[in-house]
C-alpha cells in the first residue's frame, strides 16, 4: 500500500487501511485533504468526495467516522451553503451510523464551527467538535458544547494559538480534560504528549467507556495498538486526497517544536 507518513491517496487505500486498524482494535476518523476551498464547485466536491465517504464506511460495516473542516464546504466563500452542507453531511452520516466530527481550524473560524455543530444538535443529529487547549476561548467553548449536548474532541492546536508555551498548554489541556470527567460525558482526545496520556490514563482508569485516544496517521503506532489491547478507545486520524501541503506542513512543524523542546511523542 502506497503513502506518505502522513497522508494517504485516496478514499481506496483509506478504506483499507481502516479495515486493517479494525482489525487491531482502532477506530479510524477519515479526512477529505482539501481545506480553504473558494469556489462553490470545489465545496461541492468536497462534500460528494465526504458523501462517498460515509456510503462506503456504511457499505464495508467499518468501524469510522468522517471528520470535516469547515474551509473545504466553503465557509468562506459562501457560508450559509457551507452550513448547509455540514448538516447535510451530518444527517447522512447519522442514517448510517456513522459518527460524524467537525475539525480544529484557526481561530476565525471557531464561531462558525460551534454554529455548525450546534446546528446538528437542533436536528438531533450527534456530532464531536475539537477544541483547542491553547486559545483563552476554549474553557467557555466547552460549556456551549456540553449544553448543547456536543462531543467535545480536546486538542492543544496546530495553528495559531494565544499561548506558545508548551506546559502551559498541557496544563490547560488537562484541566478541560478534569472538567469534563467531572460532569461525566463523553469526550474524546488527541495527544502524544507521554506526560498527559499518562496522568489522562490515571484519572479515566475506572471511566474508560467515556474517553477515546485520538492518534495521527504516522505517529504513535506501538502506543495505538498497545493501548487498545489494554481496553481503551482508540482511534486513528486518516487524512486522504492530493491536496495535503497545508496538512502535511501542519505535521513537520510540529515535530520540529517538538525536537526544539527536547520533547519526543509517545512512541
Amino acid at each position: 500500500m502506497s503513502h506518505s507518513r502522513w497522508t494517504l491517496p485516496d478514499l481506496p487505500q483509506a478504506l483499507s487501511w481502516c479495515e486493517r486498524r479494525n482489525r487491531e482494535g482502532i477506530r479510524c476518523t477519515l479526512h477529505v485533504l482539501d481545506e480553504y476551498v473558494r469556489t462553490e464547485q470545489a465545496a461541492r466536491s468536497v462534500a460528494s468526495t465526504y458523501s462517498q465517504a460515509i456510503a462506503s464506511i456504511d457499505r464495508q460495516g467499518l468501524l469510522a467516522s468522517v471528520s470535516v473542516k469547515l474551509s473545504s464546504l466553503g465557509i468562506l466563500s459562501d457560508s450559509d451553503a457551507a452550513m448547509e452542507r455540514t448538516v447535510e453531511l451530518c444527517r447522512e452520516a447519522a442514517r448510517a451510523g456513522v459518527s460524524f466530527e467537525i475539525d480544529m481550524e484557526g481561530k476565525g473560524l471557531i464561531g462558525a464551527a460551534i454554529e455548525a455543530a450546534g446546528l446538528c444538535r437542533r436536528d438531533n443529529y450527534p456530532v464531536t467538535l475539537a477544541l483547542q487547549a491553547y486559545l483563552n476561548r476554549t474553557p467557555g467553548d466547552v460549556r456551549i458544547l456540553l449544553a448543547l449536548g456536543i462531543t467535545p474532541r480536546f486538542v492543544k492546536g496546530a495553528y495559531h494559538g494565544d499561548i506558545t508555551d508548551m506546559n502551559e498548554t498541557g496544563e490547560r489541556f488537562l484541566a478541560l480534560v478534569r472538567e469534563v470527567h467531572h460532569y461525566g460525558v463523553p469526550f474524546h482526545i488527541g495527544t502524544h504528549d507521554p506526560a498527559l496520556i499518562h496522568e489522562i490514563c490515571t484519572l479515566m482508569d475506572t471511566a474508560r467507556d467515556r474517553i477515546e485516544f485520538g492518534f495521527l496517521l504516522g505517529l504513535a503506532d506501538r502506543t495505538k495498538r498497545d493501548m487498545a489491547a489494554e481496553g481503551w478507545q482508540v482511534s486513528e486520524y486518516i487524512p486522504y486526497g492530493t491536496e495535503g501541503a497545508a496538512y502535511i506542513a501542519r505535521r513537520e512543524r510540529y515535530l520540529r517544536e517538538l525536537a526544539e523542546s527536547g520533547r519526543e511523542p509517545v512512541p
